[in-house]
């Protein structure tokens, strides 16, 4: 039997915290979303090599960066822009009460979700082409990555 898993059902989801600093235990779905940037980033290093080594350099692992906003990409509609504008409109207002802004990754079949805090940003006008569907990128900057939880 494989062990393979497809990303079918996979949902990002959103709340903002109801006490500041706990992380919500529910979150509403974000509609219409495509795919969800990378937050896998490698760590920085730091070079620990000192003078006894004589062949390799050796490193301690350092910040992982993931690179500024996360973009997820995302079809295009009124549906979708309502949905971005009332996530980004509470997302502001919970910053005046110290409340962050949650998102959860949910795959099907896995035990555990993925978690980060971050600030959603105002749409912009994504690229159009000629004869294609109207997709584009929101984007997260994160402010907290927990992880698998």
């Amino acid at each position: 039997m494989a062990n393979e898993m497809s990303t079918a059902g996979i949902s990002l989801g959103w709340a903002l915290e109801a006490t500041p600093g706990s992380r919500p235990s529910s979150y509403a779905s974000i509609p219409n979303v495509k795919t969800i940037g990378d937050m896998n980033q490698a760590p920085a290093t730091y070079d620990a090599t000192d003078l006894s080594d004589l062949i390799w350099k050796k490193y301690i692992p350092a910040l992982r960066d993931p690179g500024g906003a996360i973009p997820i990409t995302v079809n295009m509609n009124q549906t979708f822009a309502t949905a971005w504008a009332s996530i980004v409109s509470s997302a502001e207002s919970g910053k005046s009460q110290s409340k962050a802004c949650w998102f959860c990754v949910t795959i099907p079949n896995w035990t555990q979700k993925w978690y980060f805090a971050g600030e959603p940003m105002p749409l912009g006008l994504p690229q159009v082409d000629t004869d294609s569907i109207f997709d584009g990128d929101a984007y997260i900057t994160p402010s907290k990555i927990e992880g698998f939880a």
